[in-house]
């Protein structure tokens, strides 16, 4: 009886895994619809994903070259994260107009701010063209005229989906570790304008100590507006140009959502890997993750320590320390659940039934293949993961490199240089060259320190005396004389020891570790496109979702609270009263406008909800998704994971895995009573 209960529970788990894990193409809905509808979504197949009428899809586009964002106007109004506007909210301030501190909000269409650069990219369509990548392949090729073959294909199939041009681009994508292949082609438009954002006491609420976790009461929003020419066409910048007509836009619910709404996500998740073996995963949570960690935290506490001395390295720092802080404590979650999980046992487990079904097969030996070649790859990428947490994080190097680039161009080097020194604080710079040699020399095996490292420490003795010298000596601590650089000072530029140590450093990566990298990684991706279809074969039963690459897809699952740990539960919904109990004017990331307090203070808003939790399958990229009820309407903005599930890039737990999003009416709520920008409801339409 045990036995059968036991088997039971499985399926059952089994079940609810597939219920809320998946992140589905859109191009295929109709295999995912008729569970969609079973759990409580109302829309057809086609009222989601068509290429011959407007659908939900014609309303999210890509934004930027990271996170997603959706439209709720016919003129072009777009909703994404605070976080993923906040560069440009941050070159926007300065200390006489701190938009990050403050807010910023455009009254009327004439005051929304242009940022060069900035783009959004709706998906026209997708579809599957293995057949034509793989057009001319024969079985007896090598692995090298295989790709030859794809790269020939894949140029043809983007050509000819882009030839009409108007902002059109294309790509084409391998799915399941190259056993599928995508066209994605998309429309892109460059003009797109900040129409509001909220201060940073609201839209990054709780800062580096609420990221990733739950309660979570960050209005994570802002606003933008895309424009385009009189036609309706993608066109650079130009006063000239007018708000951009969707095809399709969201209607705002304002019912609000109780446990057990059913939700669906819609957006570009970046990067997972469900289906690696417990080589890759080992690496990642006992190995990867914690020496990463370990760097970032030594640079975010130098970073800190200024910020908390000066408003003015702070506003420079902010979006800085915000993406350093990102993924440290990204990878914190990640490296507990991993253990928590057991992933590493269960795979090894998994991989262990796998070879007993694969003996005879085509598939025989290829899990000992894949821990050979980690066995061979890993002390080079260890050492790659080293060279990009310390070397490429001194700012100094970074801007000799930038500067190498654009020096024939003087408008380009003098536009780099600007926005350079506007964000720079050579302080904060030099301490963590510091902190960042001493971590490589300290932690590095010997034999994988490059020469030229070695020969510095020697020459100088220590590496304060080496920073001491660098920074004397370079000139790039200097603006004055880097706008005054001219083509002819090539030679000068390449004689800096700053750039000579970028160039030292980036040679030994580029001569000594990309090489084995590149050479284990083709025999990995190749050993893994063998071992995918072997996945398939091996569960007949199982629905695989391809893993997530940054293009258009769907996640469903419904609003659900989750245990962290025993003894506690957590509710899906937080409120205003939450805000107000963490506030504190002492602390920085607690520190609410005194309008919000005012606010409160006056009645009738303890209930006001802030965000919710659902059980949607979501990763990186999905920051700025729309999140849909049952009727197809907008309820909220996906911004986050709870701390617990950050390991589902990896290995989805139904009983954590939860995503956080904003409800949309605490951002309406913002828009009326801390932006007083209303005017903007009268674009908008609402359900209820």
């Amino acid at each position: 009886m045990k036995k059968i209960l036991i088997a039971i529970l499985s399926l059952l788990l089994a079940f609810d895994a597939m219920a809320d894990e998946g992140m589905w193409l859109p191009v295929l809905i109709n295999q995912r619809i008729k569970d969609m509808r079973a759990k409580g979504f109302k829309l057809k197949a086609e009222d989601v994903y068509s290429v011959n009428k407007a659908c939900l899809k014609d309303a999210v586009v890509l934004f930027g070259s990271g996170c997603t964002g959706e439209l709720v106007s016919a003129d072009g109004l777009l909703f994404t994260n605070h976080h993923c506007g906040y560069g440009q909210i941050q070159r926007h301030s300065s200390v006489e107009h701190d938009y990050l501190k403050d807010g910023f909000w455009a009254l009327n269409r004439s005051q929304e701010l242009p940022n060069p650069g900035l783009t959004v990219s709706f998906l026209e369509y997708m579809k599957d063209v293995t057949d034509d990548v793989l057009m001319g392949y024969e079985p007896s090729m090598t692995e090298a005229q295989r790709d030859s073959v794809i790269r020939t294909n894949s140029h043809t199939l983007v050509a000819e989906a882009v030839k009409e041009g108007k902002g059109l681009r294309a790509n084409v994508e391998a799915l399941f570790y190259g056993n599928q292949y995508f066209l994605f082609v998309f429309r892109t438009f460059r003009d797109v304008r900040l129409v509001g954002a909220p201060p940073s006491s609201i839209g990054k609420f709780g800062g580096d100590t609420d990221n990733w976790m739950w309660p979570r009461h960050t209005g994570d929003f802002s606003i933008f507006r895309i424009y385009a020419d009189k036609d309706n066409n993608p066109a650079d910048y130009s006063e000239g140009n007018v708000p951009y007509h969707p095809k399709k836009f969201f209607t705002i619910s304002r019912k609000g959502v109780k446990e057990g709404d059913f939700t669906f996500v819609y957006g570009c998740p970046g990067n997972t890997k469900e289906y690696v073996t417990s080589d890759e995963v080992e690496y990642t949570g006992n190995v990867s993750d914690p020496r990463k960690i370990a760097l970032r935290t030594k640079r975010l506490d130098i970073m800190k320590k200024y910020m908390g001395m000066s408003q003015a390295v702070r506003i420079q720092y902010s979006s800085k320390a915000a993406s350093v802080s990102n993924a440290w404590k990204k990878w914190q979650g990640e490296e507990k659940g991993i253990r928590r999980m057991h992933t590493v046992a269960n795979k090894k487990a998994y991989q262990e039934r796998f070879k007993e079904w694969a003996k005879g097969k085509r598939y025989d030996g290829l899990v000992e293949k894949l821990e050979a070649l980690y066995s061979k790859r890993n002390p080079y990428y260890l050492a790659y993961e080293y060279y990009t947490e310390t070397a490429r994080s001194i700012e100094l190097l970074g801007l000799a490199s930038s500067v190498k680039r654009v020096i024939k161009n003087k408008k380009a080097k003098d536009a780099t240089v600007e926005a350079f020194f506007k964000d720079y604080y050579q302080p904060i710079d030099e301490e963590i060259f510091v902190a960042m040699m001493k971590a490589f020399d300290s932690e590095m095996q010997d034999e994988f320190k490059p020469q030229f490292f070695k020969d510095k420490l020697k020459e100088y003795g220590s590496i304060e005396a080496w920073k001491k010298d660098l920074y004397a000596k370079s000139m790039f601590t200097s603006k004055e004389k880097l706008l005054s650089l001219t083509a002819d000072d090539a030679k000068a530029v390449d004689e800096d020891p700053a750039y000579r140590l970028y160039e030292d450093f980036y040679n030994w990566y580029y001569n000594e570790l990309r090489p084995q990298i590149n050479d284990v990684n083709s025999d990995i991706r190749l050993a893994y496109r063998d071992y995918m279809q072997g996945q398939m074969e091996f569960e007949p039963q199982k629905q695989f979702y391809p893993d997530a690459n940054l293009t258009l897809r769907i996640a469903y699952g419904n609003v659900k609270g989750y245990s962290p740990f025993d003894g506690a539960y957590y509710k899906p919904v937080s409120t205003l009263k939450g805000i107000i109990e963490k506030d504190n004017p002492d602390i920085f990331d607690y520190n609410i406008p005194q309008t919000l307090r005012d606010i409160y203070a006056e009645g009738g808003h303890d209930s006001q909800p802030v965000c919710f939790l659902a059980t949607n399958h979501t990763t990186g990229g999905n920051s700025g998704s729309p999140v849909i009820n049952a009727d197809g309407n907008l309820i909220g903005i996906n911004f986050d994971r709870v701390w617990e599930g950050t390991m589902s890039d990896i290995v989805y737990d139904p009983s954590v895995c939860r995503n956080i999003s904003l409800d949309i009416r605490y951002l309406l709520f913002n828009i009326e009573y801390i932006g007083h920008a209303s005017y903007l409801f009268d674009e908008m339409e609402f359900a209820d």
